[in-house]
């Protein structure tokens, strides 16, 4: 396996690649912006959950897929926005609406990894990571 030099983007290739082919559950190398962007989706109700489990020579993350009672991916869609050769920033006022607040923006910001609403609510801007609807 090659070196991968976009981690984020990697986890996004992985879980739009598992939902096109119904899969419950999917693994990816750890990471501390990896395991916070799982939070994310957890708390905003795109997966059912996720876990670390300790591995060597590195932790392994597990997601769990979520489908709808028509056995239709919770995530319709997903989006790197700021990528290592073009960096995105915005600031509280310019924090973009994904669908009309269908989906979610997703910061790295001074206070951690939020969603655009939470970053929006503690008056602050940061890196615009991705979007997901």
């Amino acid at each position: 396996m090659g070196v991968v030099t976009d981690p984020i983007s990697d986890m996004l290739t992985r879980i739009r690649n598992a939902l096109a082919v119904e899969h419950d559950s999917v693994t990816m190398p750890a990471s501390g912006m990896k395991t916070a962007l799982a939070g994310i989706l957890k708390q905003e109700g795109f997966i059912m959950d996720f876990e670390v489990l300790e591995a060597k020579p590195q932790d392994i993350l597990r997601l769990r897929l979520r489908y709808d009672e028509n056995n239709a991916p919770m995530i319709r869609g997903l989006r790197r926005v700021s990528k290592p050769g073009l960096r995105v920033y915005v600031g509280r006022n310019n924090i973009p609406r994904v669908y009309s607040g269908l989906g979610i923006s997703i910061l790295s910001t001074s206070r951690g990894v939020m969603t655009g609403g939470m970053a929006w609510r503690e008056n602050t801007g940061g890196e615009l990571l991705c979007q997901i609807w």
